[in-house]
C-alpha cells in the first residue's frame, strides 16, 4: 500500500507542522485517515475545510467533516468561500480560487499545507493545459511541494493512482461525501475524466504512468528554463527594470523567457502567449523617443528610452463600456465588468429633481479632470479632490459610475450629485440613485 506519511516526510523534513485540506471526498478522507493513524510523526496536525456554499448540501458536508474530525479526535476548522466569478471565468476555477485564497489565509508560518490530489489529477491536468496551448510551465502541471502562503504545500499523493485511493477507503470502511457535481460533464475536468479518458485508456495501456512521467520531464525543463532566465537576468539588471540594448542582444526564445522571469520575480500573473510575444518584439524595436507600454490583468511594461520598467497595480484595470441610459424607460442600468447595477428610485425626500434630470444619461469611466458643483453656491471642485477628501480607496475610484449629460458631470454612483439637478423646496418629483453593487 501507498504511504503518503513517508512521501511528506520525504518532501517536507523531519516532524512538518501539516494541516490537511479536508473537503469530506474520498481522496482527502483516505489522506487525512492514513496521517492521522501515524500524527506523531508530525509536529501539529489539523484539518480545514472549506465550505464553497455551491451545493445545497453543503452545511451537511460541513458537519460531515466535523464529525469525522471528532471521531478522529483532531482539530478541524470550518471555513465559508465567497465565490467571485470573473468575465469568461468557470465556476470550477472561481471556486479553486476561492479555496486556496481562505487557505493561505489560515495557514500559520511554517506549516505544510497537504492536500490529496493524486496521479489522475495530474493526467487532467496536464492534458487540460495542453489544450489551452500552454508552455513548459503549465505542461509541468502540479508540484509535488512548492511555496504556499506563509509555509508551503505538499501533494504526496501524485504517484498514486485513484483505484487504490478507493481500495483503501473501501478496506477501511471510511464514511466520505460524494459530490454531485462531479459527474457533471458540462465542467471540462469531469468531461476529460469521464468521457475522454476512459476511450484513452482502452488504446493506450498505462497511459496514466506515462503522462505523469511527462509531467515530471516538464517539471525539470521548466526548472532549468528557471535557472536559465535568473542567469540572464542578473545580466540584463537595469537598477529595478532591465536593459532594452541587452534584452535585443538575447535570442528571441531566451529574451521571451528572461521576460517571464521578470514577470515572475514580482509575483504577478503571467501574460498570455501575444503579450509576451508583443513585450519580446515590438515593444523593443520602438523608436528611441516613444514610450510604449504593454497591459495585461494587473500590471504594465513599459518602455522609457533604453530600459524596460514594471509597473504594478493592485487591481487590473477597470472600464465601463460607454452607453446611453434613457431612465424614463428603464429605471435601472446594468454597469457591466462585474460592478452590479445603477437604479433610479422615486424618493420624497431625494436629492435629485426629476424635472431637471435629462431624459438621456451616459455612463462613462473616468479619464481624469472631471469636475462637479456640490450646491448652488458651492465652487465647482474636480471629482479628484472629492475622492481624496472622502478618503476612498484608490482601488475603488477606478469601479465608481459616472453620468454624464452630454459633457457635463451629473453624478457619481449614488454618492454625488451636480447642483444642475439637485431638488430644491419647488420640487414636485423627486429620486435618488441607488447603487447595487
Amino acid at each position: 500500500m501507498f504511504d503518503p506519511v513517508t512521501k511528506l516526510i520525504e518532501l517536507a523534513g523531519p516532524k512538518p507542522r501539516v494541516v490537511v485540506a479536508f473537503s469530506g471526498g474520498v481522496d482527502s478522507t483516505v489522506l487525512a485517515h492514513l496521517l492521522v493513524k501515524q500524527r506523531r510523526k508530525f509536529g501539529a496536525l489539523r484539518l480545514i475545510h472549506v465550505d464553497h456554499g455551491l451545493q445545497a448540501a453543503s452545511r451537511e458536508w460541513s458537519r460531515h467533516c466535523v464529525r469525522q474530525a471528532r471521531a478522529w479526535r483532531i482539530a478541524l476548522i470550518t471555513l465559508k468561500a465567497k465565490i467571485d466569478r470573473a468575465r469568461g471565468e468557470s465556476p470550477e476555477s472561481a471556486a479553486r480560487d476561492a479555496r486556496y485564497e481562505l487557505l493561505a489565509r489560515a495557514m500559520q508560518p511554517g506549516e505544510v499545507l497537504v492536500t490529496a490530489q493524486h496521479r489522475d489529477d495530474q493526467v487532467e491536468t496536464l492534458l487540460l493545459q495542453l489544450f489551452r496551448g500552454s508552455g513548459v510551465p503549465g505542461l509541468a502541471a502540479m508540484p509535488a511541494m512548492m511555496a504556499f502562503g506563509t509555509g508551503s504545500i505538499a501533494r504526496p499523493l501524485l504517484d498514486v493512482p485513484r483505484a487504490q485511493i478507493e481500495a483503501v477507503a473501501r478496506t477501511a470502511r471510511l464514511h466520505w461525501i460524494e459530490d454531485p457535481s462531479n459527474a457533471d460533464t458540462r465542467f471540462a475536468r469531469n468531461f476529460l475524466r469521464r468521457r475522454v479518458m476512459p476511450v484513452i485508456r482502452e488504446h493506450w495501456l498505462g497511459v496514466d504512468k506515462a503522462l505523469a512521467r511527462s509531467a515530471a520531464h516538464m517539471a525539470a525543463a521548466a526548472a532549468l528554463l528557471d535557472e536559465r532566465a535568473a542567469q540572464d537576468l542578473s545580466t540584463l539588471a537595469d537598477g529595478a527594470g532591465l536593459s532594452v540594448p541587452a534584452l535585443r542582444a538575447l535570442p528571441a526564445a531566451r529574451r521571451r523567457n528572461a521576460l517571464r522571469g521578470f514577470i515572475a520575480r514580482h509575483g504577478l500573473e503571467m501574460p498570455e502567449a501575444s503579450r509576451l510575444k508583443e513585450m519580446a518584439g515590438p515593444l523593443l524595436e520602438a523608436r528611441a523617443d516613444a514610450q510604449p507600454e504593454v497591459a495585461w490583468a494587473n500590471a504594465r511594461l513599459v518602455r522609457t528610452h533604453g530600459r524596460l520598467e514594471l509597473h504594478k497595480s493592485r487591481e487590473a484595470p477597470h472600464e465601463f463600456v460607454a452607453k446611453s441610459w434613457q431612465w424614463h424607460d428603464d429605471r435601472r442600468l446594468i454597469l457591466g465588468a462585474g460592478s452590479g447595477a445603477l437604479v433610479l428610485i422615486d424618493d420624497e425626500a431625494g436629492p435629485i429633481d426629476l424635472a431637471r434630470l435629462p431624459a438621456v444619461l451616459t455612463l462613462r469611466s473616468r479619464t481624469g479632470g472631471e469636475r462637479l458643483r456640490l450646491g448652488p453656491r458651492a465652487r465647482t471642485q474636480t471629482l479628484k479632490s472629492l475622492l481624496q477628501t472622502a478618503r476612498i480607496a484608490t482601488a475603488k475610484r477606478a469601479r465608481l459610475p459616472l453620468l454624464f449629460a452630454g459633457e457635463h458631470l451629473v453624478a457619481v454612483g449614488d454618492r454625488w450629485i451636480d447642483a444642475s439637478i439637485a431638488a430644491t423646496v419647488k420640487s414636485r418629483r423627486r429620486g435618488r440613485f441607488k447603487w447595487l453593487a
